[in-house]
């Protein structure tokens, strides 16, 4: 298990902390999500072959940007 945060642009409110946990609880390797729109990011903890590119990708389809 590994411990992934990524930082999050975008995130305004509750509602968008939400959507993003929603979405990302539902990729298969992930065992815990914790997103915080006060301080723009995301916890994930992950298996260890988890691939975290695919993470951002579904933040960016959901409208948010993962800054590098």
């Amino acid at each position: 298990m590994k411990q992934v945060i990524l930082n999050v642009d975008g995130m305004h409110c509750c509602g968008c902390e939400n959507r993003v946990k929603n979405a990302l609880s539902g990729l298969d390797g992930v065992i815990k999500v914790e997103a915080s729109h006060e301080l723009g990011e995301v916890k994930l903890e992950v298996q260890d072959d988890f691939d975290c590119s695919l993470a951002s990708d579904t933040i960016d389809d959901l409208g948010f940007e993962v800054i590098k």
